[in-house]
Protein backbone atom coordinates (compact mmCIF):
# COMPACT_ATOMS: atom_id res chain seq x y z
CA UNK A 1 0.00 0.00 0.00
CA UNK A 2 1.76 3.11 -0.94
CA UNK A 3 2.23 5.45 1.98
CA UNK A 4 1.35 9.71 2.33
CA UNK A 5 4.14 12.05 1.83
CA UNK A 6 4.95 14.37 3.58
CA UNK A 7 6.59 17.92 3.08
CA UNK A 8 9.76 18.02 4.39
CA UNK A 9 10.79 21.17 6.75
CA UNK A 10 14.22 23.30 8.09
CA UNK A 11 13.76 22.41 11.81
CA UNK A 12 14.54 25.32 14.24
CA UNK A 13 17.00 24.62 17.12
CA UNK A 14 14.75 26.96 19.17
CA UNK A 15 11.11 25.46 19.44
CA UNK A 16 10.55 21.85 20.81
CA UNK A 17 11.36 19.49 17.57
CA UNK A 18 8.38 17.28 18.52
CA UNK A 19 6.12 20.38 18.12
CA UNK A 20 7.36 21.57 15.08
CA UNK A 21 7.11 17.77 13.55
CA UNK A 22 3.71 17.78 14.57
CA UNK A 23 3.00 21.41 12.55
CA UNK A 24 4.74 20.46 9.51
CA UNK A 25 2.62 17.15 9.00
CA UNK A 26 -0.75 18.76 10.47
CA UNK A 27 -0.10 20.97 7.98
CA UNK A 28 0.43 18.49 5.05
CA UNK A 29 -2.61 16.21 5.98
CA UNK A 30 -4.91 19.12 5.80
CA UNK A 31 -3.59 20.42 2.76
CA UNK A 32 -2.99 16.89 0.96
CA UNK A 33 -4.94 16.33 -2.78
CA UNK A 34 -8.25 14.64 -2.36
CA UNK A 35 -6.99 11.42 -4.01
CA UNK A 36 -3.42 11.24 -1.42
CA UNK A 37 -2.90 7.52 0.61
CA UNK A 38 -4.53 7.68 3.89
CA UNK A 39 -1.67 5.59 5.33
CA UNK A 40 1.11 7.06 6.85
CA UNK A 41 4.92 5.66 7.11
CA UNK A 42 6.38 4.38 9.87
CA UNK A 43 7.15 5.89 13.13
CA UNK A 44 10.83 4.90 11.83
CA UNK A 45 10.50 6.18 8.55
CA UNK A 46 8.95 9.75 9.59
CA UNK A 47 11.65 10.14 11.87
CA UNK A 48 14.36 9.90 9.09
CA UNK A 49 12.33 11.90 6.88
CA UNK A 50 12.40 14.83 9.57
CA UNK A 51 15.73 13.71 11.22
CA UNK A 52 14.56 13.32 14.26
CA UNK A 53 14.65 10.55 16.73
CA UNK A 54 11.68 8.20 16.91
CA UNK A 55 10.72 9.33 20.59
CA UNK A 56 10.18 13.07 18.88
CA UNK A 57 8.24 11.68 16.54
CA UNK A 58 5.79 9.25 18.70
CA UNK A 59 5.23 12.93 20.58
CA UNK A 60 4.25 14.28 17.48
CA UNK A 61 2.35 11.87 16.19
CA UNK A 62 0.21 11.81 20.10
CA UNK A 63 -0.44 15.64 19.39
CA UNK A 64 -1.95 14.46 15.92
CA UNK A 65 -4.07 12.10 16.98
CA UNK A 66 -5.06 13.88 20.26
CA UNK A 67 -6.63 16.30 17.65
CA UNK A 68 -8.26 13.78 15.92
CA UNK A 69 -6.36 13.65 12.74
CA UNK A 70 -4.65 10.34 12.79
CA UNK A 71 -5.86 7.19 14.10
CA UNK A 72 -2.77 4.43 15.02
CA UNK A 73 -3.85 0.74 14.97
CA UNK A 74 -1.18 -1.93 16.04
CA UNK A 75 0.67 -4.05 13.74
CA UNK A 76 -1.61 -2.19 10.80
CA UNK A 77 -0.01 1.25 10.96
CA UNK A 78 -1.32 5.15 11.08
CA UNK A 79 -3.85 6.09 9.32
CA UNK A 80 -5.18 10.25 8.30
CA UNK A 81 -8.51 10.45 9.09
CA UNK A 82 -10.97 10.77 5.95
CA UNK A 83 -12.77 13.50 7.53
CA UNK A 84 -9.51 15.72 8.59
CA UNK A 85 -9.73 18.19 6.69
CA UNK A 86 -11.65 21.75 8.47
CA UNK A 87 -12.11 22.48 11.62
CA UNK A 88 -8.77 22.02 13.42
CA UNK A 89 -7.93 24.33 16.13
CA UNK A 90 -4.87 26.71 15.63
CA UNK A 91 -2.33 25.70 18.17
CA UNK A 92 0.45 28.09 19.13
CA UNK A 93 3.79 27.54 21.14
CA UNK A 94 4.22 30.05 24.47
CA UNK A 95 5.70 29.29 27.70
CA UNK A 96 3.98 28.37 30.83
CA UNK A 97 5.23 31.57 32.70
CA UNK A 98 3.36 33.73 29.90
CA UNK A 99 0.16 31.89 30.77
CA UNK A 100 0.70 32.66 34.27
CA UNK A 101 1.02 36.30 33.57
CA UNK A 102 -1.83 36.37 30.99
CA UNK A 103 -4.18 34.95 33.83
CA UNK A 104 -2.56 36.81 37.06
CA UNK A 105 -3.42 40.13 37.89
CA UNK A 106 -7.49 40.11 38.50
CA UNK A 107 -9.43 39.46 41.80
CA UNK A 108 -10.52 36.27 41.88
CA UNK A 109 -13.36 34.79 44.09
CA UNK A 110 -13.89 30.94 44.92
CA UNK A 111 -17.51 30.40 44.28
CA UNK A 112 -17.69 26.38 45.00
CA UNK A 113 -15.07 22.91 44.75
CA UNK A 114 -15.72 19.53 45.84
CA UNK A 115 -15.19 16.00 43.88
CA UNK A 116 -17.28 15.27 40.68
CA UNK A 117 -17.57 12.47 38.42
CA UNK A 118 -15.66 13.32 35.47
CA UNK A 119 -17.57 15.18 33.17
CA UNK A 120 -18.77 13.25 30.22
CA UNK A 121 -17.10 16.29 27.64
CA UNK A 122 -13.91 16.09 29.54
CA UNK A 123 -14.06 12.39 29.97
CA UNK A 124 -11.33 11.07 27.16
CA UNK A 125 -8.77 13.51 29.12
CA UNK A 126 -9.12 11.31 32.46
CA UNK A 127 -9.15 7.69 31.39
CA UNK A 128 -7.74 6.49 34.41
CA UNK A 129 -9.76 8.08 37.20
CA UNK A 130 -13.82 8.20 38.28
CA UNK A 131 -13.74 11.62 39.55
CA UNK A 132 -12.02 15.21 39.70
CA UNK A 133 -11.75 17.97 41.68
CA UNK A 134 -13.20 21.24 40.66
CA UNK A 135 -12.65 24.43 41.11
CA UNK A 136 -15.50 27.39 40.15
CA UNK A 137 -13.84 30.60 40.29
CA UNK A 138 -14.93 33.94 39.37
CA UNK A 139 -12.18 36.56 38.27
CA UNK A 140 -12.91 40.84 38.12
CA UNK A 141 -10.53 43.53 37.51
CA UNK A 142 -8.80 44.26 39.98
CA UNK A 143 -9.38 48.17 39.28
CA UNK A 144 -13.02 48.33 38.87
CA UNK A 145 -14.53 45.27 40.34
CA UNK A 146 -16.14 44.27 37.10
CA UNK A 147 -16.70 41.00 36.42
CA UNK A 148 -14.02 39.41 33.58
CA UNK A 149 -15.00 35.91 33.50
CA UNK A 150 -15.46 32.13 35.05
CA UNK A 151 -13.04 29.64 35.21
CA UNK A 152 -13.43 25.96 35.97
CA UNK A 153 -10.51 23.77 36.83
CA UNK A 154 -11.03 19.89 36.76
CA UNK A 155 -7.99 18.49 37.91
CA UNK A 156 -6.76 14.76 39.21
CA UNK A 157 -8.02 14.16 42.62
CA UNK A 158 -4.36 13.22 43.74
CA UNK A 159 -3.48 16.61 43.82
CA UNK A 160 -6.45 18.36 45.00
CA UNK A 161 -5.25 16.88 48.72
CA UNK A 162 -2.21 19.41 48.25
CA UNK A 163 -3.87 22.42 47.19
CA UNK A 164 -4.46 25.25 49.72
CA UNK A 165 -7.52 26.94 48.63
CA UNK A 166 -6.15 30.23 49.81
CA UNK A 167 -3.59 29.92 47.38
CA UNK A 168 -6.15 29.40 44.14
CA UNK A 169 -7.45 32.79 45.12
CA UNK A 170 -3.71 34.56 45.22
CA UNK A 171 -2.82 32.21 41.99
CA UNK A 172 -3.87 30.65 38.55
CA UNK A 173 -3.94 26.97 38.79
CA UNK A 174 -0.52 26.64 36.67
CA UNK A 175 1.17 28.08 39.02
CA UNK A 176 -0.73 26.25 41.67
CA UNK A 177 0.18 23.08 40.42
CA UNK A 178 3.87 24.22 38.99
CA UNK A 179 5.29 26.02 42.20
CA UNK A 180 3.25 24.56 44.97
CA UNK A 181 2.12 21.21 44.69
CA UNK A 182 5.35 20.85 42.84
CA UNK A 183 4.27 18.90 39.64
CA UNK A 184 6.22 18.78 36.37
CA UNK A 185 4.32 20.68 33.51
CA UNK A 186 5.88 19.18 29.99
CA UNK A 187 2.98 21.60 27.89
CA UNK A 188 -0.21 22.96 28.15
CA UNK A 189 -2.06 22.87 24.67
CA UNK A 190 -5.11 25.86 24.39
CA UNK A 191 -7.88 26.37 22.56
CA UNK A 192 -10.44 29.33 21.96
CA UNK A 193 -13.67 29.46 20.40
CA UNK A 194 -16.01 32.09 20.31
CA UNK A 195 -19.58 31.43 21.68
CA UNK A 196 -22.54 32.84 23.42
CA UNK A 197 -23.20 33.23 26.80
CA UNK A 198 -25.31 30.61 28.64
CA UNK A 199 -27.76 31.71 31.33
CA UNK A 200 -24.77 31.09 34.13
CA UNK A 201 -21.88 32.71 32.47
CA UNK A 202 -24.27 35.49 31.52
CA UNK A 203 -25.21 36.21 35.08
CA UNK A 204 -22.10 35.82 36.62
CA UNK A 205 -19.82 37.94 34.08
CA UNK A 206 -23.16 40.33 33.55
CA UNK A 207 -23.94 40.54 30.20
CA UNK A 208 -26.98 39.94 28.22
CA UNK A 209 -27.36 36.27 27.44
CA UNK A 210 -26.49 35.47 24.35
CA UNK A 211 -23.79 37.65 23.82
CA UNK A 212 -20.80 36.85 22.09
CA UNK A 213 -18.20 35.68 24.96
CA UNK A 214 -14.49 33.91 24.31
CA UNK A 215 -14.28 29.80 25.19
CA UNK A 216 -10.93 28.79 26.40
CA UNK A 217 -9.94 25.28 26.70
CA UNK A 218 -6.70 24.23 28.63
CA UNK A 219 -5.37 21.43 29.18
CA UNK A 220 -2.07 20.95 31.35
CA UNK A 221 0.13 17.46 30.88
CA UNK A 222 2.70 16.02 33.01
CA UNK A 223 5.79 14.70 31.86
CA UNK A 224 4.18 11.29 30.98
CA UNK A 225 1.59 12.69 29.10
CA UNK A 226 -1.02 12.69 31.16
CA UNK A 227 -3.55 15.39 31.28
CA UNK A 228 -3.64 17.23 35.36
CA UNK A 229 -5.87 19.83 34.63
CA UNK A 230 -8.69 20.86 32.11
CA UNK A 231 -9.37 24.28 32.18
CA UNK A 232 -12.53 25.86 31.10
CA UNK A 233 -13.01 29.86 30.78
CA UNK A 234 -15.69 31.72 29.79
CA UNK A 235 -14.31 35.59 28.52
CA UNK A 236 -16.40 38.53 27.98
CA UNK A 237 -15.94 39.08 24.58
CA UNK A 238 -15.98 42.86 24.93
CA UNK A 239 -13.14 43.00 27.37
CA UNK A 240 -11.04 40.81 25.82
CA UNK A 241 -9.72 40.37 22.09
CA UNK A 242 -7.07 36.47 20.79
CA UNK A 243 -3.52 38.82 19.51
CA UNK A 244 -0.93 36.27 18.64
CA UNK A 245 2.82 37.40 17.65
CA UNK A 246 5.11 35.02 15.83
CA UNK A 247 8.81 34.98 15.93
CA UNK A 248 10.05 35.01 12.44
CA UNK A 249 13.49 34.09 13.14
Amino acid sequence: MTAFAPDSIVLNRKLPLWYQVSQSLRASILGRAADAPLRLPTEEQLAGHYGVSVLTMRQALKELEDEGLISRHRRRGTFIEPGARRGTPVRLLGSVDAIVAQQSGMKTELLDHGRTPVPADIAEHFPDVPEVASYHRLRRDAETGEPTNHARNHIRPDLADRIDLDDLVRWPMTKVLRDVVGVRISRITDTVEARLADPETARLLDVPLLSPILHYTGITYDEEGRALDVALIHYRGDRFSFTVTLDAT
